[in-house]
């Protein structure tokens, strides 16, 4: 007997009427099944990603091909892959970024394209800060030490009194700078849209990029990416910054000129970077030899409470759009 949804064909073969969605990110459910579950319980039939990774655009566009709704990871959903889509109706974005969404092309085909806003924004700062830490104390570097028989106490610097340059003084990068209050810090800002009542409240000075760069022990990015901000630290951005100075980049790939920085680093220009994201994921490039440097895979949101918020907020804003009638987010509470 078919499910009460589906419905036959002249042929006899049996079709899930009910709308389709794909999830395509593929540590959606792991953290906490709630999500999954408020789907799954609004009424649309749920395929996950089978390959268990980021998509190429042309796994993308097949498994697209039947879809009402996506909820989105980093796989380039460019204007190709979107027009082989013709059942899309939205793109709810498990993230806050959607440079990897051809949004001209997706507002032509009438697709909807959502993210989530503000679910990351706690545990972007605290790993941005523990990464300031990380680096000053030499941490990766002595539990390595410590492992391979080496007794070697390197010495490391404060955080207190430092001077940090904060690039994108938006939502992250204010909780970044109040993360930052206890320890004293002085705070540069670069913003094209000043907040001037949170920087007179946490004592920010704004200045332009360059004087940043020039003046910061360390500098952390906090914008979303866009073509115009390709390799906005470049190597000539680099050659600004201070000797000993470390970079941060908890934000977006394709914001540094990741060469130039190995380069920067191999010479001791830089004392040390963090990068959580890169230009092209999963990362396999020379920075994995370069010294002083901590990388991690893209976890900027991967906190288990963040996490579900993210997940959940995606859900929400997927049913919106497609199922506004069958919202119900009581199963979250569960």
């Amino acid at each position: 007997m078919s499910h009460p949804m589906q419905k036959a064909t002249a042929g006899g073969a049996v079709l899930d009427a009910r709308l389709q969605v794909f999830v395509s990110t593929s540590s959606f459910g792991k953290v906490d099944a709630r999500p999954l579950r408020l789907l799954e319980e609004s009424g649309v039939a749920v395929q996950t990603n089978p390959f268990k990774r980021t998509l190429t655009s042309e796994e993308a566009a097949e498994l697209l091909r039947d879809v009402d709704g996506l909820i989105a990871g980093t796989e380039p959903l460019t204007r190709e892959v979107l027009s082989q889509a013709k059942r899309l109706k939205v793109i709810s974005r498990c993230g806050t970024g959607v440079d990897n969404v051809d949004l001209e092309a997706a507002a032509e085909l009438g697709i909807v394209v959502k993210a989530t806003a503000n679910a990351h924004i706690a545990a972007v700062a605290e790993l941005t800060v523990g990464a300031m830490i990380s680096l000053l104390r030499h941490i990766p570097h002595n539990d390595r030490a410590v492992r391979q028989g080496v007794w070697e106490k390197r010495i490391g610097q404060l955080l207190q009194g430092r001077t940090v340059g904060i690039v994108g003084l938006g939502k992250v990068g204010k909780a970044v700078v109040q993360s930052l209050q206890p320890f004293h810090v002085r705070v540069l800002a670069y913003d094209p849209y000043p907040d001037w009542a949170f920087a007179r409240g946490y004592a920010v000075e704004y200045t332009d990029l360059g004087p940043l760069l020039q003046a910061s022990d360390i500098v952390s990015l906090h914008v979303p990416y866009h073509p115009d901000l390709h390799h906005l630290i470049s190597r000539e951005r680099l050659a600004e910054m201070r000797q000993g100075a470390y970079l941060l980049n908890t934000s977006r790939g394709g914001l540094v000129d990741e060469e130039a920085l190995c380069e920067a680093l191999h010479s001791g220009r830089l004392a040390g970077a963090f990068i959580d994201t890169f230009e092209t994921e999963p990362y396999r490039g020379p920075l994995l030899e370069a010294p002083g440097v901590i990388l991690s895979p893209h976890v900027g949101a991967y906190a288990r409470e963040s996490r579900l918020l993210m997940e959940t907020e995606a859900v929400e804003n997927l049913l919106q759009h497609l199922k506004p009638a069958t919202l119900n987010t009581e199963v979250i509470s569960r």
